[in-house]
């Protein structure tokens, strides 16, 4: 059974958050990217629990109504922010120490190879679907005759201060608009724009982009064992920065192309991912 409760950290947020399995179980923590929510993870959930695994997903930073500081001050939305809340996370649900495993799914993601990057001694596998490492990306960007710069074109959009107003517009119809284009199912746009659908939430996670501009973070060299899922149909991370990520890990290191699927990887080919997350996870116990 899927449960939804309040995770409250030390620094004072609650994070609303689906919890599974048993309690004892070995944590894996699940991050959603944007425009999404805890609800990526509808089908994981689920399958994790039924391996003796305790799934947690929470809505992070700015997504949770308990844990959303001013939009205005971007210094609450710093990537060292983000990185500790999951971390706390962790430790609200159980785990002050010893070690878990990770899963991120673009913004989720960087935030995970920065959980990786700054403690790596807490976890036990990471998982990445789609957001290559930061590293990679930042190459693939500077490349004068590369494609990736087009393909984020979009965040500079997520920059002007119009935005949150232009998305919510109309009963948030190009928010839903941009997420159906991606194969993003009826049911998961409907509980995503539950999450995100009120300007004060929109305007939280747009400061993600705000706060952390051109997604430049210092992620060395990863000492995690890493499952790195990209789907060659992704329209928002090109081939060079995700062909690349693998450099950039020096633990035992598996890349999965997912052959026609999109960025948003848990919509369209769920079965598939949660498969691969959990042979990996099998492989590295904690």
């Amino acid at each position: 059974m899927v449960e939804t409760r309040d995770l409250k950290t030390r620094s004072g947020l609650a994070f609303t958050a689906e919890v599974a399995g048993p309690i004892d179980g070995p944590l894996v923590l699940l991050l959603h990217g944007f425009p999404e929510s805890r609800h990526s993870w509808r089908e994981a959930m689920p399958a994790l629990a039924a391996r003796g695994y305790r799934a947690v997903a929470p809505d992070q930073r700015g997504y949770s109504p308990g844990a959303r500081p001013d939009p205005a001050q971007l210094a609450s939305y710093k990537f060292e922010h983000l990185v500790a809340d999951a971390v706390e996370i962790a430790a609200a649900a159980g785990r002050p120490e010893g070690r878990f495993h990770l899963v991120g799914h673009d913004w989720g993601g960087q935030v995970a190879w920065g959980v990786a990057h700054f403690h790596p001694a807490r976890l036990a596998s990471l998982t990445i679907l789609s957001r290559p490492h930061p590293a990679s990306f930042r190459r693939a960007l500077l490349k004068p005759d590369g494609e990736q710069k087009h393909r984020s074109r979009h965040h500079r959009k997520f920059l002007e201060p119009e935005t949150a107003d232009l998305l919510l517009a109309d009963d948030a119809r190009r928010l839903r608009r941009n997420l159906a284009s991606q194969f993003v199912p009826d049911e998961a746009i409907a509980r995503h724009v539950g999450v995100l659908g009120s300007k004060p939430a929109l305007e939280a996670a747009l400061a993600w982009y705000r706060a952390n501009v051109g997604l430049v973070a210092e992620i060395g060299v990863i000492q995690v064992p890493t499952l790195y899922i990209w789907g060659d149909a992704d329209g928002t991370v090109g081939p060079d920065a995700a062909h690349g990520t693998g450099e950039f890990v020096a633990a035992p290191f598996t890349m999965e192309v997912l052959p026609g699927v999109g960025h948003f990887v848990m919509d369209q080919a769920a079965g598939r991912a949660t498969a691969l997350l959990l042979d990996h996870m099998a492989r590295h116990p904690i």
